[in-house]
């Protein structure tokens, strides 16, 4: 299969429509930036939301579950929905309390994620690029680690961190993603 052939089954109308991506990519890093600059304000923007999406999906679970009579199943539901109601507005009223239990709770999966890693790391020892994973399991044990020490003023700053970021990396990816396709479809307009 040719060259613009392939580009064409892989990006169809986005080889003409490519600069839309792009926009979105640097519309994304921008934002990501500005995230990074305005570290509380995000990770509370960030939480705030947060909360309205849990007491959302708690009323919706609660108004399926009252239309549902009859299930056997129907006690839990509505218990579930209020948790989520009540975590909800726990989570909108009080972001900054939020933020630090998240955080407490991010650090330790990321703690448990590189002990795990470098468990496995040692299950592999011998073979090819087993130090990789050892050493990406160090580094998040010293990630959480950090987070742990500086808790809880990382409360104030950690998600941001964390929504910035995959912002700052989701628009490099739209970035070159937008340039491939453009690229696909002058290949395909030569060919």
């Amino acid at each position: 299969m040719r060259p613009a052939a392939q580009g064409a089954r892989i990006f169809g109308a986005l080889e003409r429509n490519w600069g839309w991506l792009l926009a979105l990519g640097i519309l994304f890093i921008v934002l990501g930036m500005i995230g990074i600059g305005m570290a509380v304000a995000l990770t509370v923007a960030s939480l705030l939301v947060f909360g309205v999406l849990l007491a959302a999906g708690g009323v919706v679970q609660l108004i399926e579950a009252f239309k549902n009579t009859g299930w056997k199943s129907v006690l839990w539901h509505v218990l579930i929905a209020a948790l989520y109601i009540v975590a909800g507005i726990i989570v909108f009223t009080n972001p900054v309390l939020a933020s630090k239990v998240f955080t407490l709770m991010l650090a330790g999966a990321i703690l448990f994620i590189g002990v795990f890693r470098v468990i496995v790391a040692f299950q592999h020892r011998g073979t090819s690029g087993w130090g990789w994973t050892l050493l990406a399991g160090l580094i998040l044990i010293v990630l959480a680690v950090l987070i742990f020490q500086s808790w809880p003023v990382s409360a104030l700053w950690l998600i941001d961190m964390f929504v910035a970021l995959d912002l700052i990396v989701s628009g490099w990816s739209y970035v070159f993603l937008a340039l491939a396709a453009r690229r696909a479809g002058r290949q395909s307009g030569a060919a």
